[in-house]
């Protein structure tokens, strides 16, 4: 008997059912594009409040901007300008140097040590950093001289505290020592992010301390710390402006000796905020670039360049894991 094996059509085959965890495959061709009216609802909003603004500053004579543009690059706020890095320059330097000696000194395992630092930054993190600097200017109310000399003993040398405590020195010492509180709890934060397996490491290679701490922690711990670090630069320099309180010639207080004469306050302020905008933008820029610097090779992540944040674009897309399967990718 036999069997007769009838042809089969192409059209009524049975489509092969795909595999077992396999993802369906999309059509993307005619899929909808997602729309998004809030959106351009928020654009066309703040398109009206910008050309509003935009009227404002220009129709309003009140703003004087011949007056802005004459002061803009005058000798007298250049001065100020400088008074206002160098105080900058100054109080950071004594800040990071005093910083990292506080939070080691937290870190110690010396108790005594340990208490006296913590007690640092609890007190200069307390009191605000305007009184800090009035504290330091009439600080010839507490002590009219200091000297130096044998405790409870014969003095060597003494000085007249209204001499030696000039309005630049206590803009220093206010600035330096309260920014040295902040840097202290920075730089800890930083030592404490790096991995526990580099101190035993290295310490089972015969390092000492003072060598452990400089050739193998701080290293590691700088992509901690810069950043945070980078923004306390751009709080000090605006935090400077403070020091107009003890009649030092910083930028404000420059920019209002001049309007007390002239009665053009609104645009000397104008002149003081776009000079502070220019040199915040300038240290900003330092800082991505830092940034960028200490981070290669630590993190897939890639720092925000300023341009970015400037004209608010996306950080960068962290890369696929090199370990990761092309499946798990797809």
């Amino acid at each position: 008997m036999s069997t007769t094996h009838h042809p089969t059509v192409q059209g009524d085959a049975p489509e092969a059912e795909p595999p077992a965890g396999a993802v369906p495959a999309v059509d993307v061709a005619g899929a909808a594009p997602v729309r998004h009216p809030l959106r351009w609802l928020s654009v066309l909003v703040l398109a009206v409040l910008g050309a509003q603004l935009g009227h404002f500053l220009v129709t309003n004579p009140h703003f004087e901007w011949a007056t802005v543009g004459s002061y803009l690059g005058a000798q007298v706020i250049g001065q100020g300008i400088a008074t206002t890095v160098e105080l900058t320059a100054i109080a950071m330097l004594i800040g990071i140097a005093g910083g990292v000696l506080v939070a080691v000194g937290r870190m110690s395992e010396n108790r005594v040590l340990s208490s006296v630092c913590g007690a640092y930054v609890w007190f200069f993190r307390g009191v605000p950093v305007l009184v800090q600097l009035v504290f330091w200017y009439n600080l010839s109310a507490l002590l009219p001289s200091i000297s130096f000399g044998i405790p409870f003993g014969p003095e060597f040398i003494s000085w007249h505290t209204n001499a030696l405590i000039t309005p630049l020195l206590a803009a220093i010492l206010g600035l330096g020592l309260n920014e040295a509180a902040y840097m202290a709890e920075i730089v800890r934060g930083g030592l404490l992010g790096v991995d526990p397996g580099q101190t035993e490491a290295a310490s089972a290679l015969g390092m000492g301390r003072a060598r452990l701490l400089r050739r193998v922690i701080l290293p590691q711990a700088m992509r901690f710390i810069i950043p945070p670090t980078g923004s306390q630069v751009i709080n000090m320099l605006k935090a400077t402006s403070l020091v107009s309180v003890i009649a030092l010639a910083d930028l404000l207080y420059t920019v209002q000796s001049i309007y007390n004469r002239t009665f053009e306050t609104i645009p000397l302020l104008i002149v003081a905020c776009l000079w502070y905008l220019i040199m915040t933008s300038v240290l900003y820029v330092g800082q991505s670039f830092i940034e960028r610097h200490y981070a290669r090779g630590a993190t897939r992540h890639a720092p925000q360049s300023f341009w970015s944040f400037a004209l608010f674009r996306r950080a960068p897309a962290a890369e696929p894991d090199a370990t990761v399967s092309k499946e798990e990718t797809r």
